[in-house]
């Protein structure tokens, strides 16, 4: 449950934010980039963040469902894991993103990639780090009666 729960908190912010990045990357928004514009940015982000979490949700689920899916595969280690979810969200971020038109190309091929990416791979990550791992705590002393 701990792993839906870190797929929807943070996905959603980080794909809503890779996204609005890659628009105005693609629509020529960056040619004079000064602080006003970047500060533009983070206003749209900040306003747009409902949104985010309203479509994001349900693909961070499936992408927590693949990663859920991939943990019990004890054969598979971590590092692969988050590899294999990062393609997944890589494959689904493109095919849902990514224009056929004429302004398509490499560069916003791999930016609405890594719109599914990084959100995948950071959650499966941290996943990792606050479920998978066992918890190294020290063994008590044992109590001796004198």
């Amino acid at each position: 449950m701990k792993r839906y729960l870190i797929f929807a908190a943070l996905s959603p912010l980080l794909g809503g934010f890779l996204l609005l990045f890659a628009t105005t990357y693609t629509s020529g928004y960056w040619t004079h980039t000064d602080l006003s514009e970047v500060e533009k940015l983070f206003v749209v982000f900040a306003k747009t963040l409902q949104y985010a979490y309203l479509f994001g949700i349900l693909p961070a689920l499936m992408l927590a469902a693949v990663d859920d899916i991939v943990f019990h595969i004890k054969r598979i280690r971590p590092v692969v894991r988050m590899l294999i979810v990062g393609a997944i969200g890589f494959v689904a971020a493109e095919l849902l993103y990514g224009s056929r038109g004429p302004d398509s190309g490499v560069v916003q091929f791999f930016l609405y990639g890594l719109v599914g990416f990084v959100p995948g791979a950071v959650c499966s990550w941290v996943a990792h780090e606050a479920i998978d791992k066992p918890a190294t705590a020290s063994p008590e002393p044992a109590v001796t009666g004198e």
